[in-house]
């Protein structure tokens, strides 16, 4: 197989650009553990900031962000109502259970989105034999879903159900960025209704690694205990921290082209008679491929791959095809161009 020329697999391939890396060199650090990083308590309010919260915290990956999230608001033997599509349910190891001590009380929504009954009729009585509700968790964008936008009227009447009830809500934002962008709402507006919420960086925005956790102060100050239970605690990590804050500056608007790219590949790889695409699913930066006929997803992922563009296989016959800051103009026409020639 040649090296690939487009790869789709996922925006976590991303390679830090030449100046992302020129500002990394530069980034003054010290000891995060003990708080002396100046250049990750710089990313730490900045992100606070941009979601409107109190105070930020500095995570290695998005699955620690969730894990601790997970762990600070709940206690051993309560449940979390969740989409049965959501990273924490498919991606996170079991972490909830054996990290955390609750189990997860997964239901099936359009694409990753809950409505408000759904969760109404999830949320447990006070009963003896039955565990009690701890947390409400959402995805946005929800990448099994499809890169989809959680509506905000919908949250908002989640929301206002989780309050009643006094249940806390996490939001596992990982692409909220991608979000903020396709539906015009700031990444404050998106966060305000959740308790906590997190961002990766080293998705759309090209960062290395690194994702950070936003909630009030007292909420941060526990999950910073549990981070470094959880072995999340870093020592001069400035350095990643730098590539956060020259994303947020640079990386932000560009999300957009990624998510013209991914539509151009959706509309194309629809008017093949060998795929399903459903266009009003494809909201950001992720395309969700269905083999039709006497194809299978992995017989079609090694045959892309032998002309040189990457995909990932979903399911037996689900492909995902992810556009990022590594994917112009020329990966799409080369992508469409290669399906149209196998499959057209």
């Amino acid at each position: 197989m040649p090296d690939p020329v487009v790869d789709l697999r996922s925006d976590t391939v991303t390679r830090p650009t030449r100046a992302m890396r020129a500002a990394m060199f530069d980034a003054e650090v010290g000891d995060d553990v003990y708080g002396e990083d100046p250049t990750v308590n710089r990313l730490q309010e900045r992100v606070a900031h941009l979601l409107g919260k109190e105070k930020g915290l500095f995570f290695p990956s998005g699955t620690m962000c969730n894990q601790v999230a997970i762990a600070t608001h709940t206690r051993p033997g309560q449940e979390i109502i969740c989409d049965r599509d959501c990273h924490v349910f498919n991606y996170e190891r079991a972490g909830a259970s054996h990290l955390g001590g609750v189990q997860l009380h997964p239901l099936d929504g359009r694409h990753g989105v809950l409505s408000a009954q759904q969760v109404c009729s999830a949320i447990r009585p006070i009963e003896l034999h039955e565990p009690p509700t701890g947390l409400i968790l959402l995805e946005n964008t929800h990448n099994r879903g499809g890169g989809t936008v959680y509506p905000q009227d919908v949250i908002a009447q989640i929301a206002e159900l989780a309050r009643a009830a006094g249940i806390p809500m996490h939001l596992d934002g990982a692409r909220l960025l991608n979000a903020s962008v396709a539906s015009g709402h700031s990444p404050a507006i998106l966060a305000t209704p959740f308790d906590s919420v997190y961002f990766c960086l080293s998705k759309g925005l090209g960062c290395p690694a690194g994702s950070v956790l936003a909630g009030r102060a007292d909420f941060i100050a526990q999950a910073t205990r549990l981070r470094k239970a959880f072995g999340g605690g870093m020592r001069q990590v400035g350095f990643l921290a730098a590539a956060g804050l020259y994303a947020l500056d640079h990386h932000i608007d560009r999300l957009a082209d990624d998510h013209r790219r991914a539509r151009q590949l959706a509309v194309h790889l629809r008017a093949l008679n060998a795929f399903d695409v459903e266009l009003d699913a494809v909201h950001t930066n992720i395309v969700m491929v269905d083999v039709r006929a006497d194809f299978t997803a992995a017989a079609v992922a090694a045959e892309l791959a032998a002309h040189g563009v990457r995909v990932s296989v979903f399911g037996p016959r689900r492909l995902r095809l992810v556009t990022h800051l590594d994917i112009d103009d020329a990966g799409v026409e080369w992508t469409i161009a290669v399906c149209k020639r196998l499959y057209g």
